[in-house]
């Protein structure tokens, strides 16, 4: 995608990476609208950086992604990048059913249900566009597993073919399909997250993303250095110990 003159909504970005990524976007010349839960969050976010707008939106809510896509529509005809950024990352003990179900459930609702309405709901008009992109966010954890998010993982996996297939189909419109792929980003996505040493720093990371997306227009996934250790391991041969050394060295793969 090209990296200024964009359009773009990002649902899910009223704080971490989301939020970020818009502000670096905005920075670099796109008009930007930021969707998220909680009205307070929107409002602030209005507020101390002019010229974001914001829209209320729930992507586990289908009538609220439906709602939300015609207020983006009717104040942003020109939209021409939806970027999917909205999801929840939970610990899980699988040996306790009652302790997980439900939160699994709402994880897969979130993280892959909600792409898959944000797309449906804006994937026509954005064929409209001459030049439009659609970017999925899966995870490092989409390649190599951390055992204490099952669901997480598996949701992420699933954003990552999903991913290549959606791109495969729009290969025939004006809609390229690019997958954004993070490693562990100091974000509140879980509890201590936000001052792990394991984690990569959120500004190095968004930097290195628009840096990416600027030299690399037609990159179908996005990738900075440091996800590549979990990205590659199956192919380089090395998945097991990629698996043993994440497990050992990550404060939540208990």
């Amino acid at each position: 995608m090209n990296i200024s003159g964009n359009t773009i909504f990002i649902p899910g970005a009223t704080s971490g990476i989301g939020l970020a990524l818009a502000l670096a976007l905005q920075a670099r010349g796109n008009t930007v609208i930021v969707g998220g839960r909680r009205t307070e969050l929107l409002d602030r976010i209005a507020a101390e950086h002019p010229g974001i707008d914001t829209v209320q939106i729930d992507t586990a809510d289908a009538a609220s992604v439906t709602a939300a896509a015609e207020r983006v529509l009717a104040r942003h005809p020109q939209l021409n990048v939806l970027v999917t950024m909205a999801g929840i990352m939970r610990v899980e003990d699988w040996h306790k059913p009652e302790t997980f179900l439900a939160s699994a459930e709402e994880i897969v609702t979130t993280n892959l249900l909600g792409p898959i309405r944000l797309i449906a709901a804006f994937v026509a008009h954005l064929q409209s566009r001459p030049d439009a992109t659609i970017v999925t966010v899966s995870s490092g954890l989409a390649f190599a597993p951390l055992k204490a998010t099952p669901s997480y993982n598996a949701s992420k996996a699933a954003i990552h073919m999903l991913s290549e297939s959606i791109r495969l189909q729009l290969a025939d419109t004006s809609v390229r399909v690019v997958e954004l792929v993070p490693p562990s980003v100091r974000t509140a996505l879980l509890p201590g997250q936000e001052s792990s040493d394991f984690a990569m720093p959120l500004d190095e990371f968004v930097a290195e993303v628009v840096g990416l997306l600027d030299s690399e227009p037609d990159a179908t996934e996005i990738q900075v250095e440091r996800v590549k250790f979990l990205r590659y391991g199956e192919a380089r041969g090395d998945y097991d110990q990629v698996v043993a050394t994440l497990n050992a060295a990550d404060p939540h793969g208990r």
